[in-house]
Parts: C-alpha cells; structure tokens; sequence
C-alpha cells in the first residue's frame, strides 16, 4: 500500500517531469509532510528499549491533496506586446515568487522592443531600479546604454530583461542589494523562459554569472563562461560580465577590452556592421 508521501512525491516527480521547476503547497500538503516528517524523526531517535513494546497506535493521514495551488503561466493575447502584458500582470502577485517571503513588493519587469534582435538578461533589479520601475536605470544602466551606444544600438531596440523581477530583500535594507539565491531564481525563471519565446530574439547576452547560472543551470565564473556560445532551447546566449562589475574592477581597461570582445561576436551574430575603429576599442595603443 502506498503511503500518503509515495502519493506526494510520485506528483511532484510527475510534474519535474512536465518541465516543472517549482511547486506551490497548500497548508494541507505541508500539514502532512510536517507530519511525516516529525514521525520519521521520533522513530529515529527514540532509544532502544529491552521490555518488548505495545503495538504502537495506529495513526492515520489523511492523502495529499495534490498542490491546488500549482502556479501557472498563461499567454494571453494576440500580440507580442498583448502577450508579454500578460506575464507583467501575472508576475505582480506570481505566488510562488510572494511565498517566499524575501523579495520586495515593487516588480521591475522588462523594458524595450518585444521584437528585438537581442536580449538582455540581468539577475534583479537594485534601488535604483526598483525606484523607477524600469531595469538598468542605474550606473550600471547608464554604462550599458554606453555599451549599446558603441556597438551602433539604442536600448529602444533591444529587450532588456531580468531572471527575478523583484528585488531580493535583506535586513534593515537601504540601497543595499544582494543577488538572488537558487530558490527566488526557480520561482521566477519561468517568466523568463516564456519572455523568449515571445520575443524570439537572435541572440541572448546574459549579463553577470547568476543571470547565466539561471538561464544556463551552469554554474562558475564569468571568466569560464564568456567566449563562447552556450544554447538555451535552440537560442544562442553569450555571458559576459555585469556592467556593474565595470564600475568596481580595478583592471577596468582589460576588463572593458573583454566585455567589448564579447559584443563583438554579438554583433557578427546579428550581422551588424563592425568598422575597424570599433574592432579596435580598448586594445593597447601601438
């Protein structure tokens, strides 16, 4: 017979299977793992006795229900732009990401072209951006406008996106900011996910190691990741560094020639023209 965690755990492999990353439990499914649980680790601790037992009593469970509350993404509309309001309004009150209980109230959701060539994926909005409810506003967004700017973009042409849309709380926070951890990163990813396949673009930067750990599920450093192509389902994705980890590294020069290397290869994806003053940017000057 099985018993009532056999039924749990049989339905959540059931829904990983379906691509599923992350499950929202009712009050009665965590009441039963509570328990089972809690029996599980008295039957562990309890001290051998030499007298033989009384039949332990009987306890009965009542089975799982299978999680009601199973959030999931709908894509409504026509357009593109019809389309992705609809994962705005959704992920407002996303109830996966508002169980979690440690990312702020505001949403910053994604900026720019629902028909770009290119997208651009941060790991969560700061201060600023939670501010203006826009994402990059910031020294970071100013550095990646100049960015674009070089590489003969405007950031009206491209979509800019995050992999949490809200930003990660901490203690007594002020403008202080903090990435996001692998649990706020699977409750929000599917929103991420649903965004490329509306806008379908050419190409994927994603910016800094946790926006490409998210999309990727590939962990380590930048230096390990950039210079190369990486796939996310049939879409090529270049990682390179967060324009914020510009604004901080003492070797900004050779730092700045690395990112640019990897733009580089994003515009030759994209087939934009690329002069020789732009192939030369930030190489030592002979």
């Amino acid at each position: 017979m099985s018993r009532p965690v056999d039924v749990l755990l049989e339905f959540l492999e059931a829904e990983q299977a379906r691509g599923v990353t992350h499950v929202h439990l009712d009050d009665g499914a965590r009441g039963v793992l509570r328990e089972v649980f809690n029996s599980t680790k008295a039957q562990k601790t309890a001290p051998p006795r030499e007298e033989p037992e009384a039949p332990p009593a009987k306890i009965t469970l009542d089975p799982p229900k299978p999680p009601a509350a199973v959030a999931k993404i709908s894509i409504e509309g026509t357009t593109r732009e019809e389309q992705l309001d609809s994962l705005r309004r959704q992920a407002e009150n996303w109830p996966p990401a508002k169980s979690l209980k440690s990312l702020r109230e505001t949403m910053v959701f994604s900026i720019g072209n629902p028909e770009a060539r290119v997208m651009l994926v941060g790991e969560a909005p700061g201060y600023q951006e939670e501010r203006e409810r826009n994402p990059f506003v910031g020294e970071a967004g100013q550095k990646l406008d100049g960015i674009l700017k070089a590489m003969g973009l405007s950031r009206e042409e491209t979509y800019i996106s995050y992999i949490v849309k809200f930003r990660p709380s901490t203690p007594n926070q002020t403008t202080n900011n903090r990435k996001p951890n692998a649990e706020e990163i699977a409750a929000c990813l599917p929103f991420i996910r649903a965004e490329i396949s509306i806008v379908r673009p050419a190409c994927i930067v994603a910016l800094g190691e946790t926006a490409a750990e998210g999309l990727l599920g590939i962990t380590g450093i930048v230096a390990s990741m950039r210079e190369k192509w990486h796939d996310f389902e049939g879409t090529p994705v270049r990682v390179t560094y967060h324009p914020s980890y510009l604004l901080r590294t003492s070797d900004g020069h050779q730092t700045k020639r690395q990112v640019w290397e990897d733009m580089l290869a994003v515009m030759e994806n994209l087939d934009l023209p690329i002069s020789a003053k732009q192939r030369g940017f930030f190489l030592p000057k002979t």
